[in-house]
């Protein structure tokens, strides 16, 4: 089964070229009008959200651009990629090996990423293990896990969800499907685990399972420090000093805060309770971050005050 490439620069509409800068700055555009809360055609914006998720995941990573760009002497071949053999197992509409049976191969959907991901970028792998002897005196061999990645929005961190994920195993017209609960407060890397759904076993050994990992969607607002968010927002210089009520975004709508006179940038202000469940259960909170936005161009009339300043400023500091 071939792998069909994805172009994440055509995805996100930048160059080869970009910067970290224009990379993130284009995510952040597409990212808000895709975002399903906010989109009128939800099926639509979800599926394309997860897309430029999946775009940004690899190219806002310097390894992983730098592994993707490498792949790009292959892009135009007919059929697209031939699937990697790599050892240990990779699961994702791929083939691995373990066993006698020289591999299996499976189809995840569902998982918010496309098998392409899952094969080059992915964490998918299989594992092996002896469970012990079958009725005829034969060791019997578990089958091995299967692990593929599953993206989960910071809404559905937040509040928990139930998703549908299909599985269909090779050589079988059967498509399996699975509902998945996402529990209320799950984090980066934890492994959902389904009992008994991996690769089968040999000689009567029990079956592997299949652990679906979570990778949390980025968001166009918010950055994830543990049990926190972060979210930067731009004031202007008179906001900064004389200090202003702003409207901040937070998961379940706006929220005010006021900012005092004084505000330095990179200052930090925080939220209470409005973060991420923690492993107590008890919410984390919101770091709405200052960044101080000088105006690139005035007008004489800005300019003019501005000097008056400056000459202000330079008076009282030599007093």
């Amino acid at each position: 089964m071939a792998v069909q490439f994805r172009d994440y620069y055509e995805t996100l509409g930048v160059s080869k070229t970009a910067s970290e800068d224009e990379i993130r700055s284009a995510f952040r555009k597409l990212a808000r009008k895709y975002h399903p809360d906010v989109a009128k055609d939800k099926k639509t914006a979800e599926e394309k959200f997860k897309q430029i998720n999946e775009a940004y995941e690899v190219l806002s990573d310097p390894e992983k651009r730098r592994k993707y760009d490498r792949l790009g002497e292959n892009w135009n071949q007919p059929g697209g990629f031939p699937p990697p053999q790599w050892g240990g197992g990779q699961p994702g509409g791929f083939r691995w090996g373990s066993g006698e049976n020289g591999g299996v191969e499976f189809e995840f959907g569902g998982t918010g990423f496309s098998d392409f991901f899952e094969a080059f970028f992915g964490g998918g792998r299989g594992r092996s293990a002896f469970g012990g002897f079958g009725q005829r005196g034969t060791m019997a061999e578990r089958g091995s896990d299967v692990e593929a990645d599953i993206m989960v929005t910071l809404e559905e961190a937040l509040h928990g969800s139930t998703r549908q994920v299909s599985l269909r195993r090779a050589g079988s017209k059967k498509t399996e499907t699975y509902q998945v609960k996402i529990p209320r407060g799950v984090r980066e890397g934890q492994r959902i685990r389904l009992a008994g759904q991996g690769e089968a076993g040999e000689r009567g050994g029990k079956s592997g399972d299949l652990f679906l990992r979570v990778r949390l969607a980025r968001h166009p607002d918010f950055s994830v420090e543990g049990s926190d968010l972060v979210h930067e927002v731009k004031i202007a210089p008179w906001q900064a000093t004389l200090g202003d009520q702003l409207i901040v975004p937070t998961l379940e709508g706006s929220a005010r805060l006021k900012l005092p006179p004084g505000t330095q940038g990179g200052q930090r202000f925080r939220l209470r309770g409005r973060g991420l469940p923690g492993v107590s259960g008890q919410r984390g909170d919101l770091y709405v971050v200052a960044q101080i936005s000088v105006p690139k161009k005035l007008s004489e009339r800005e300019r003019e005050i501005w000097e008056q300043l400056a000459q202000l400023h330079g008076r009282e500091k030599s007093c």
